[in-house]
């Protein structure tokens, strides 16, 4: 019945300000659903984004095209980029090859002009909630700057006819805070890279770590919302009950320099892709995230897939999959003298360790990009069947506000 009032071939226009190689949770997450939906023969995806330095010329292809913007990055976080504006271009652009739906995953210059862009043409609109803008702000004593910034994220999200959010904590706390019309739409991982099977003596030697010696490890941004010095904190604690402990941090950021002057005896793997991350993930024992700004957290999935012990905050992600002391290990959100605490003991207990490892696993095979795909496809034809179905006068209605049962 509901394939009846869908046009055969969907255009869907993806508009995001990060895309691969760019290594972060929002980049990540949007090129698997990318895929995803390419594999689906019913979409035509243009993705509107900023050009790259390592870019060529913008795809073109049957069922996926490219439109690059021009980009910028941000004064004080250089490894942050973000679009420009371009509202006459996309105007021009989507005059011309009208999409059915539009899809803005970040909620930066180029996503807001995008939007004006969209309700102009009376093209209708998803967005996607990925950055917790309110708890960064803890970090860069800009407390009043990121009140405006909720109150402009709010108003870009009620803007559009459904804001995805990942977990039904988050949902909730939008809410409560005058977000409208969100949906669940969650993460997947893939479960063949990260496996435990990826674990290498060889890397391990290269850090100087020998088989049966404890090796910590922290896959993040070195910035400061990662709340990386909590990490070294429970991890000196570790070093007084397992003296030979050696911590390993995956990633790069603004902070890396200033921590790596005040840890010389950890090692700074830098930034890791594919299988190489891959092995770093499943050589280490003991995986503490003391992250305290997450929307999601994929790191948190990925490292229980790769068969580590997780310590780690109560919350997004962990909240949703983690079941404390079964899977992993986790404490209220903000105590640190719990998350310290934690650490330690987990350092302590091999066979615990082991178990909890291998029920992290468990837990994460059960988790998949398809499936994650397969919600994102329900929601844009529904969204295509609501709007086709609206006369003039109902389309200025009030919309339900009311979370959707998933």
């Amino acid at each position: 019945m509901l394939k009846a009032h869908l046009p055969r071939q969907i255009s869907l226009a993806i508009v995001t300000e990060t895309w691969p190689p760019e290594v972060n949770g929002v980049s990540h997450t949007i090129k698997h659903l990318v895929d995803g939906l390419r594999q689906c023969d019913q979409y035509t995806i243009q993705l509107v984004r900023p050009r790259q330095q390592t870019d060529g010329d913008p795809a073109s292809e049957d069922n996926f095209q490219e439109l690059f913007t021009r980009g910028a990055t941000l004064p004080f976080y250089k490894e942050v980029r973000i679009g420009l504006p371009h509202f006459f271009k996309l105007r021009n652009a989507w005059k011309k090859n009208r999409p059915d739906v539009v899809q803005l995953v970040t909620e930066g210059p180029l996503g807001y002009s995008a939007m004006w862009v969209a309700k102009s043409l009376n093209i209708p609109l998803i967005s996607d909630f990925h950055t917790n803008f309110d708890q960064y702000s803890q970090y860069y004593n800009l407390r009043f700057a990121f009140k405006v910034a909720s109150v402009y994220l709010r108003h870009f999200h009620n803007a559009t006819r459904q804001t995805l959010v990942p977990t039904t904590e988050l949902a909730a706390q939008l809410a409560n805070t005058g977000y409208k019309n969100l949906a669940i739409i969650e993460r997947g991982i893939e479960a063949d890279l990260f496996h435990p099977a990826k674990r290498s003596e060889a890397l391990r030697e290269k850090l100087g770590v020998k088989p049966k010696q404890l090796l910590v490890t922290l896959v993040t941004r070195l910035a400061q919302e990662k709340n990386i010095d909590l990490a070294f904190k429970a991890f000196r604690e570790i070093q007084k009950e397992v003296p030979d402990a050696h911590f390993m941090l995956v990633g790069d950021g603004p902070e890396r320099e200033r921590l790596e002057a005040a840890n010389p005896d950890c090692s700074f793997a830098g930034m890791q892709r594919g299988e190489d991350l891959a092995a770093h993930y499943a050589s280490g024992d003991l995986f503490l995230y003391p992250s305290t700004s997450e929307t999601f957290g994929n790191v948190i999935i990925e490292a229980m897939a790769s068969g580590l012990p997780v310590v780690t905050y109560d919350y997004a992600a962990a909240h949703k999959y983690i079941q404390s002391a079964h899977n992993g290990l986790t404490v209220p959100l903000h105590d640190e003298a719990a998350f310290i605490s934690l650490s330690a003991s987990a350092a302590c207990e091999t066979n615990l360790r082991n178990t909890l490892g291998k029920e992290a696993r468990k837990t994460a095979q059960t988790l998949s990009w398809n499936n994650v795909v397969d919600r994102l496809d329900i929601i844009i034809k529904q969204l295509i069947t609501e709007v086709r179905h609206e006369t003039p006068t109902s389309a200025k209605r009030p919309r339900n506000t009311r979370l959707p049962t998933v």
